[in-house]
């Protein structure tokens, strides 16, 4: 796996390592554990992972490669009530919770309450788990709105989503999570680290829920129109999915305690020219369909990370472009459906 050779040594700090993952049988989830299994396979680390899941049949028809696993335990449950798994812990990584935009609109409160109340969970577990240090998946939603003057929003950045608005509930929620993790790091000394994670691509990837790049791929996959339901003018940017993940490691095993660093690309691109970029990797002549007409004067909406903590403190950077990014994600879509 090429991403073992950008690892640098890095994932050494997991030999002999029990870790007990959340949101494993998600985007990220599925990509940490090929990364962790393959390291442990290929550098002999010995890795134990506990995998708490919503249903462990629903993991097994996704990715039964990886259910299979000798060295994977699944643990069925709800990450706000799980049971306890007996036995001490090195490190525990909490990314669950999606970001689905259905179940913010039709049940906010089930979000909120997934997110904090999983987190405060999480959190009591590794208070009596032994572990060393706790990774957080956040996200870039706990800024609220980009302004369109800010180029690349920053960790220091003090903006906020309107917690008067249910809309806002994603977003309101990880950052209220993100508190509850300062505030067992100072009363527990557990290690928080924070990944504000903004847009990714990748294997694993949806195609069929709310995310463009994903829908995108799916309508030039089928030989279809790319259709841009917004007007197109957006700012986006998008990390590949090993890039994310050896951020993600490096964070846990090698981020400042109570800080948080965003994860994600610079390169920023509008959702119109992702979605030609799109066709031109897929060599296909169907066009692009937008349903609607920007605004006279309005400025684009901008989703846009600065990684500058990220690169300087903990040397991390971007190794696969965003063309080959598609490419890449392209191909395994395909060859999962043979």
């Amino acid at each position: 796996m090429q991403i073992l050779s950008h690892s640098g040594g890095l994932l050494e700090g997991l030999r002999g390592a029990r870790i007990f993952i959340t949101g494993g049988t998600g985007f990220f989830g599925c990509m940490m554990l090929e990364v962790l299994l393959a390291a442990s396979t290929d550098f002999g680390l010995d890795l134990k992972i506990v995998l708490l899941t919503r249903s462990a049949e629903r993991f097994r028809l996704k990715a039964r490669h990886l259910a299979s696993e000798p060295s994977i335990i699944l643990l069925e449950g709800d990450v706000r009530t799980f049971d306890f798994p007996t036995g001490l812990f090195t490190h525990v990584i909490h990314a669950a919770t999606e970001a689905s935009v259905k179940l913010a609109a039709n049940d906010p409160l089930e979000m909120f309450s997934t997110i904090l109340d999983g987190t405060k969970r999480v959190l009591e577990f590794t208070r009596n788990s032994g572990a060393r240090s706790l990774l957080f998946t956040s996200s870039g939603a706990v800024y609220g709105r980009q302004p369109s003057e800010l180029s690349h929003v920053s960790e220091e950045y003090c903006g906020a989503p309107d917690p008067m608005d249910p809309r806002s509930v994603y977003g309101v929620g990880k950052r209220a999570a993100e508190q509850l993790c300062a505030l067992y790091a100072k009363q527990y000394g557990i290690e928080s680290k924070i990944a504000r994670c903004f847009a990714f691509v990748g294997p694993y990837l949806p195609l069929d829920i709310h995310f463009a790049i994903g829908n995108f791929i799916r309508d030039a996959m089928a030989g279809s129109a790319i259709r841009i339901h917004g007007d197109g003018t957006p700012v986006r940017s998008y990390l590949y999915a090993t890039d994310l993940v050896i951020w993600l490691m490096t964070i846990l095993l090698r981020g400042e305690s109570g800080r948080a660093y965003n994860v994600g690309s610079e390169r920023e691109v509008s959702i119109q020219q992702l979605a030609r970029m799109v066709l031109e990797v897929t060599n296909s002549k169907m066009g692009i369909e937008i349903l609607k007409q920007p605004v006279p004067g309005q400025a684009p909406e901008r989703y846009i990370p600065s990684t500058a903590r990220a690169r300087l403190e903990l040397g991390l950077q971007e190794h696969v472009g965003l063309e080959e990014a598609i490419s890449r994600t392209i191909a395994w879509h395909a060859g999962r459906s043979h």
